[in-house]
This record gives structure tokens, C-alpha cells and sequence, in this order.
């Protein structure tokens, strides 16, 4: 079933096109009368979506004439212009239903789906994807917010620093960006400055010359480089070196760089993305964090929403990760009612990344077709859990109490420090395979002898984890 769908806002195009794609329709998109009259000319579409205020004229002006060229095929009329005048206008064209914007997007995406059923249409059913070149699954307010800034900076090179928690999916955001602005032909690098060491960044992102320091036996090309004439990404940008800052500051202002060792300057034509979870303005007030660079990267700043306000995407993001899982060779399943409203009512303090992580575990582990809430249930017992009103510990925050607590002998440590690691790991890990050592194995990724060895080196009874009947 095809869909034509003409609107002139980009983000709002975007949103009702992953909603209508999710319901099974094949949507074309136009922004104008002339272009959706010669769409309609040459193709057949099930259902018209038009917008009133179009880039060249009224949407409703030539409606009588479709409704009578194609009396089968639905009309519904999508306007901001909500008045009384605009209502009767949409009625008296014969059309299916109006919209006043803002509307509700599952209400349009049902109506649509109503439309096309009552012309005698057959709808393929498919699981919630992202919008081809567009890899953002949801369509509640917080991301048709991120959308709409997104479909702002397509069309120039506006410096974009997006911001969030860690696992927001803020790298998603830079390669929509990329993929569906003016620069998609170009190379997209994705560079972690917070993983690199700091001695090595500067070569990392402006190359070196040969004999530049000892081990650089060959000329490297950098990052910037790299992405000449497409989208560089420096994610965790708030962990970058105050000299490579400076570095980077004098790259963006000047438009060139130049390799470490290196006499000449050269020409990088290059968007930058950078990312980070952290709050820069107080670093900035701590002096690690350069104030100029800052007002460089924020241009324009993309706030992505944390999990937790955003629920309303919870069902549609863990159906999407099923299907990923399924593809890369994980048993395939599908998603119960009362699974989803499980998964939904979940705190998700990782966010979409813990959300993905734990599908893929719920993947590998259910034994049935259809995941539930009993089957859910059982794995969220293994999940971190809050620690008091601190919130969440950290790893790091665990390995410090630790030894505050613990004190282990000299020499001794490494040897207590992982014992203490493993132990609670690998009882989880054989907890949720009902004690069964292979499958345990296959989650750790470490061989089944190695696991029988040290869960007898631990003292860890795996039979205590069977589950009974």
C-alpha cells in the first residue's frame, strides 16, 4: 500500500513517514502542488496525505479535481492553520479526515491505515523500524523535537553539538545528520576522543609526518583528513586535552591543519558533530574546558532526551532491537502486550544502550517464540539495581568500596580484586541460564572448560541455579 505524502516541514515529514512506514506503507514524500500533481500523474498511490500551506500554494485549491480523477483513492488534509475556514475547506474537498496540527502521530497513523482499508487496500504487516536513512526509532514529542532540529541543520555546515546521558544515542543523531544532509556522499569518521590517549590525539585527529616521535615509521593521515568533504564526529568531547583544544579550536577557525611534525598547512573541507554527557560550562569555570572552543562547537546544541522521558518509544525500541538481535544470527522472537508494558514501566538508567544490551541478552536467553513479562521478569532480576538515594553505583564507584572495605593483603590485590569480579558475574551469568554451564559460557565468550574451572576455584555450587520443576 503506497502512500503520497505532501508536507513542507522536513521534521514533520520525517516523523509521519516513520509512523506510516511502521504500519506497513510505502510512503513518497513532496513538499508542493506541482510536484504532487506530476506524482499523481505518473503513479498510482492508495492515499493522499496533503498539507494546507505548501512551498508554492494552497494544498486544498486542487483537491476537487483529485477527489474526482481518483474518487477511490483517501484524502486527508493536514493544516496549522487551524481555523473554522480551514475545517470547512478539508469537508467540503470530500476529504477522508483533517488534522490540526499538533496532532497526535499514532492517531494519523491509525486513520491512515482506516483510509486505506476502506478503498479495498491490503496492508503488509512489519515490525517499528527506523526511517531508511534515519537510524532514530520513535516518534514520541521529546524526539520529534530532536527531528525538527535535526531537518534545521541538513542544509548548511552549522557547527552541531549534541547533548545528553550516556546512551541517549547522541552518535545517531550525527550520522542523520549526515546521511540525509547535502554531505551524504562524504566520508563519515566517528572518532572517541576519551579513548585515545592523550599523547596520541593530536596525531589521531591531524595525522603525522614520518619520523614526527619514535614508532611513526609512516605518514599518517588524521581524522579531519580522512573526512575531507563529509561529517567528523568527536563524540566525549568534554574529555579531550586543553592542548588538544587549542589544537582544535585553531583547526575549526582556520579551516586547516596541520600534521604533528608537519610544516604545511592543509585544507580540510569538513562538518563538525561533537557530542558529550557532560555539563561543559562548569569545567569551563574550572579551566578545563576552553570557553572559545565551546561557543565554537555550540552553534547549534541537540538536547537528546533521556529513555525515562521518552517511554512512549520503549515498546517500539525494544521490538527494533529484536530484529537487529535476529539479524545478526540470535534466535528470533517477538514481543508480548504485557512484555512491552513491563519493559515500559523499567527506569533504563543506561538508556537506550541498556535497553539494547538486555533485548539482546532477552534474546539469546528466552526459550519461547514469544517474549513475556514472566520471561522479562525473570531476567530484570540480574539487572543493576538503585543503591539508595545516591542513585546507581558506578563500576568505579563498586572497586573503590571495595577496597575500602576489604583491604587485601600485599601482593594480593589483582588475585582478591578479580575474585570478587567473578564470582557475583558468574553466578548471575548461571542464575539466568538455569545453571546450565554452556550456555554461560556462550554469553561470557569464554570457553566451557575455563568456566568449569574457576566457578570450582570460587566455590560456586552451579547446581544451585538449576531451575526446578
Amino acid at each position: 500500500m503506497s502512500v503520497l505524502l505532501v508536507e513542507d516541514d522536513m521534521s514533520i515529514a520525517i516523523v509521519i513517514t516513520a509512523a506510516l512506514e511502521a504500519e506497513g506503507f510505502s510512503v513518497t514524500h513532496c513538499d508542493s502542488v506541482a510536484m504532487r500533481d506530476r506524482l499523481l500523474a505518473d503513479s498510482d498511490f492508495n492515499v493522499l496525505v496533503t498539507d494546507v500551506m505548501l512551498t508554492d500554494g494552497d494544498g486544498i485549491v486542487g483537491l476537487p479535481g483529485i477527489r474526482e480523477s481518483f474518487p477511490k483513492m483517501p484524502i486527508i488534509v493536514l493544516s496549522a492553520q487551524n481555523t473554522l475556514d480551514t475545517a470547512v475547506r478539508a469537508t467540503d474537498t470530500g476529504a477522508f479526515e483533517y488534522f490540526p496540527k499538533p496532532f497526535d502521530i499514532d492517531e494519523l497513523a491509525r486513520t491512515v491505515r482506516q483510509a486505506a482499508l476502506s478503498s479495498g487496500g491490503q496492508i503488509n504487516e512489519i515490525e517499528d523500524t527506523p526511517t531508511p536513512g534515519l537510524p532514530l526509532v520513535g516518534r514520541s514529542a521529546p524526539m520529534q523535537a530532536v527531528y525538527r532540529m535535526i531537518t534545521r541543520v541538513l542544509r548548511n555546515d552549522l557547527t552541531v553539538l549534541v547533548l545528553g546521558e550516556s546512551g541517549t544515542g547522541k552518535e545517531l543523531v550525527a550520522e542523520a545528520i549526515h546521511q540525509l544532509g547535502h554531505r551524504s556522499s562524504g566520508p563519515f569518521v566517528a572518532v572517541n576522543t576519551a579513548a585515545i590517549p592523550a599523547e596520541l590525539i593530536e596525531s589521531e585527529l591531524f595525522g603525522h609526518e614520518k619520523g614526527a616521535f619514535t614508532g611513526a615509521v609512516a605518514r599518517h593521515i588524521g581524522k579531519f583528513e580522512q573526512a575531507n568533504g563529509g561529517t567528523l564526529f568527536l563524540d566525549e568531547i568534554g574529555d579531550m586535552p586543553m592542548q588538544a583544544q587549542t589544537r582544535l579550536l585553531r583547526a575549526l577557525q582556520s579551516g586547516t591543519v596541520r600534521r604533528v611534525g608537519g610544516r604545511d598547512e592543509v585544507k580540510v573541507d569538513v562538518r563538525i558533530i561533537a557530542a558529550t554527557n557532560k555539563d561543559l560550562e562548569p569545567m569551563i569555570a574550572a579551566g578545563t574546558f576552553r570557553e572559545d572552543l565551546y561557543y565554537r562547537l555550540n552553534v547549534v546544541p541537540i538536547q537528546m532526551p533521556p529513555l525515562r522521558e521518552r517511554a512512549d518509544d520503549i515498546e517500539a525500541l525494544a521490538r527494533h532491537f529484536l530484529q537487529l538481535a535476529a539479524g545478526e544470527g540470535l534466535p528470533r522472537h517477538q514481543l508480548s502486550a504485557d512484555g512491552a508494558e513491563l519493559l515500559s514501566r523499567q527506569p533504563w538508567r543506561g538508556n537506550v544502550r541498556e535497553l539494547r544490551n538486555f533485548i539482546y541478552r532477552a534474546a539469546l536467553l528466552a526459550r519461547d517464540d514469544i517474549i513475556d513479562a514472566t520471561t522479562l521478569d525473570t531476567l530484570l532480576v540480574s539487572q543493576p539495581r538503585d543503591v539508595g538515594e545516591g542513585g546507581p553505583a558506578s563500576l568505579d564507584d563498586s572497586v573503590i568500596r571495595w577496597l575500602a572495605d576489604t583491604a587485601p593483603g600485599a601482593g594480593q590485590v589483582y588475585d582478591e580484586a578479580l575474585a570478587a569480579f567473578e564470582r557475583p558475574l558468574f553466578s548471575q551469568v548461571l542464575r539466568s541460564t538455569g545453571g546450565n554451564q554452556l550456555r554461560a559460557a556462550q554469553i561470557l565468550g569464554i570457553n566451557r572448560n575455563t568456566l568449569r574451572k574457576r566457578i570450582s576455584e570460587l566455590d560456586i555450587d552451579p547446581d544451585s541455579f538449576a531451575r526446578r520443576n
